[in-house]
């Protein structure tokens, strides 16, 4: 062959740092607190749901491509009644499969050759790779710890927009740091992008995850930016569902025009069972979403206090279910081998944070966890890390 198989574009990207570490964690029997999937299901009635449709024959064969409209009005209603946001269920909602999906025809669709991206560094790996597909240039602006928690650099992120700038992603609450970015902060984003008549995707599938006083607020609610954004939506993170792979987009009826235009060229549809059963799902009490985040606040907390005592320096998040740590007080500094080693030394898996980044020193020093896992999981995996000290 006179050029490699794979495209110059994903030439960069090779196996996932998840499929390197969960195999990992299944080679050495180590407690895996990598992937970020729960280890139970999510609520009993809503998997009947999902049996249900399936025996009724509701999605068997292929759904509307736009999605069911039981669960496009459910996300609708689910918008409007938590953020004011208003969005017709027939043009300005579009189910995907999963977020990956909805990032990726997004990104698609709104980005050519040579567009720039900014998008906050660390960020999701298929950030990066979904770039790369539509030919853009990512322009990364670094969050960066500072007392305790991890912030943005608003002059940072105006010095980063050029004449070329297409768009700006987001991610809030924010995976790997699990910062939540303040009304203040999403307020100075938006004025950015009215200003230079940006674009903003924004992934926002942690949204029911935030703690403590932290308050979940959609870019899309502020002013100037319902028209200029997508927003994304998942069903995986909320009910702990993640195998189903149910996303959705929600924005004007041209930006959600444009994104369907290159959704229907990817899966087409999905998940077709499954979005009758998410559509009951979003429409389950408050206090569903009470008690999730009750439990998740509290698992935080079980984990970071036993990392602390482990010898991490801890970052205690404000939203998701990912805790992140630095690894320097226990004499280490490059995360990669660190987590290589890990699994052997302590029976734990977790994920190198530099695999996040552009600038990978600045990533260097720093692990996530995650603690989406059972309390009695966590307990474990707590006295496995105290053979650290």
């Amino acid at each position: 062959m006179t050029r490699p198989p794979l495209n110059r574009r994903l030439a960069e990207f090779g196996t996932t740092i998840f499929a390197e570490m969960s195999a990992l964690a299944a080679r050495t029997g180590a407690i895996n607190l990598g992937q970020g999937f729960p280890d139970t299901d999510g609520p009993e009635e809503i998997r009947e749901a999902a049996v249900r449709a399936l025996r009724d024959g509701r999605g068997n064969q292929y759904p509307p491509g736009p999605g069911v409209p039981e669960l496009r009005s459910a996300i609708a209603d689910h918008q409007r009644d938590r953020y004011g946001l208003g969005y017709d269920p027939d043009t300005e909602v579009l189910v995907t499969a999963g977020a990956t999906e909805a990032i990726a025809a997004s990104l698609l669709a709104l980005v050519e050759p040579g567009d720039e991206v900014v998008a906050l560094e660390p960020y999701y790996d298929s950030y990066a790779a979904c770039i790369a597909m539509a030919g853009g240039t990512r322009v990364p602006v670094t969050l960066r710890p500072h007392e305790g928690a991890y912030v943005l650099d608003l002059d940072e992120l105006r010095a980063a927009v050029t004449d070329r700038t297409r768009l700006v992603l987001l991610n809030t609450p924010h995976n790997p740091t699990g910062t939540v970015l303040t009304r203040a902060e999403l307020t100075a984003v938006a004025e950015l992008a009215v200003e230079r008549d940006l674009l903003v995707v924004t992934d926002e599938v942690y949204e029911h995850l935030v703690f403590d006083d932290a308050e979940h607020v959609p870019i899309a609610s502020l002013p100037g930016m319902r028209e200029r954004t997508v927003t994304i939506g998942s069903a995986g993170k909320t009910f702990s569902f993640t195998g189903w792979k149910v996303g959705w987009i929600t924005a004007s009826a041209e930006l959600t025009s444009a994104v369907r235009s290159s959704k229907q060229f990817l899966t087409y549809v999905s998940s077709g069972p499954f979005q009758y059963a998410i559509a009951e799902a979003l429409r389950l009490p408050a206090s569903y979403f009470d008690t999730l985040r009750a439990e998740l606040s509290a698992k935080r907390d079980l984990l970071g206090e036993g990392l602390a005592q482990a010898g991490f320096a801890v970052y205690k998040p404000a939203g998701t279910y990912f805790v992140t740590t630095d690894i320097r007080p226990l004499g280490a500094e490059d995360g990669f081998a660190f987590c290589r080693s890990l699994p052997e030394r302590a029976g734990v898996v977790a994920i190198p944070n530099a695999v996040f980044y552009d600038h990978r020193e600045a990533g260097a020093p720093f692990v996530r966890f995650a603690f989406c896992k059972r309390t009695e999981v966590l307990e474990e995996a707590v006295s496995r890390l105290k053979r650290l000290g």
